[in-house]
């Protein structure tokens, strides 16, 4: 089944992001997103090198794979942090498709800071770059961020890194009905029926990490997120049936012998 995920000028093969954290290794970290399919990995720039060549550089891992980097700025507390950090990516790697996050609660929940989120976003879509913006579950702060040049949405399922899935599903639903750019169900992800159950509300896209790296076999787990947001996907397009109070029969009534 041929179904790009279209994030502004980029064309993505595959709806399934993965993250670069939490790996025992910079092999681990390769040998799971090739299991997973991803053609796009999150890195935090700000503690995985990926500038520097005189250090163990995760890009180097990858340089014979198709798989894109998307640095995020995980870490930052405020807009201003969150440029600046771009900027200086774009200069040293030349890439321009970014996640931006911007955190307000970085002792417990690390909910982002939306508005600071906006902020940031006014700026960086006027030097250029194609944007997917971290948010919290909020419709109308997901309507906003792509007022502010949001190229996609990136709504958490629950809180960063707590497997506890996706805690308010009427919300996914409700920032697609929102927004008119891809929506990616990001954050709390925490087994493959999570990103089936995302694809299946019509999100766009999956991004998960800890699920995969933490888990006792993360090749496996990557393998079955792949499948997971495949069928999520094919479900959602195929239509399913509407829910009912009561039974219907499988079989017709019509014309029974007796």
């Amino acid at each position: 089944m041929s179904d790009i995920l279209r994030i502004g000028k980029y064309e993505i093969g595959s709806r399934l992001i993965v993250g670069s954290g939490k790996y025992d290794s910079f092999q681990t970290t390769l040998d799971a997103t090739l299991a997973s399919g991803s053609e796009l990995i999150t890195v935090a720039v700000r503690r995985v090198n990926i500038t520097n060549p005189q250090e163990e550089n995760l890009m180097t891992y990858f340089k014979d794979t198709n798989v894109k980097f998307l640095p995020n700025s995980a870490g930052c507390t405020t807009a201003e942090e969150a440029i600046t950090l771009f900027r200086l990516t774009r200069e040293a790697t030349g890439i321009d498709l970014i996640k931006l996050e911007v955190i307000g609660d970085t002792a417990k929940t690390l909910y982002p800071d939306v508005i600071e989120t906006i902020k940031a976003c006014e700026v960086l879509s006027r030097d250029g770059f194609t944007i997917m913006a971290y948010t919290s579950d909020d419709p109308i702060m997901a309507r906003r961020l792509e007022d502010a040049g949001a190229h996609a949405v990136m709504p958490l399922a629950s809180p960063i890194g707590s497997g506890l899935g996706i805690q308010n599903k009427f919300n996914i639903h409700f920032i697609r009905e929102a927004v008119s750019v891809p929506v990616i169900v990001d954050a709390g992800i925490g087994c493959a029926s999570d990103a089936a159950v995302a694809m299946e509300l019509g999100a766009d896209g999956v991004l998960t990490n800890t699920a995969i790296a933490q888990a006792k076999d993360p090749i496996m787990m990557a393998t079955a997120m792949k499948h997971a947001v495949i069928a999520g996907r094919m479900s959602y397009l195929a239509g399913r049936i509407p829910k009912r109070p009561f039974a219907t029969a499988s079989s017709p009534v019509d014309g029974m012998i007796f």
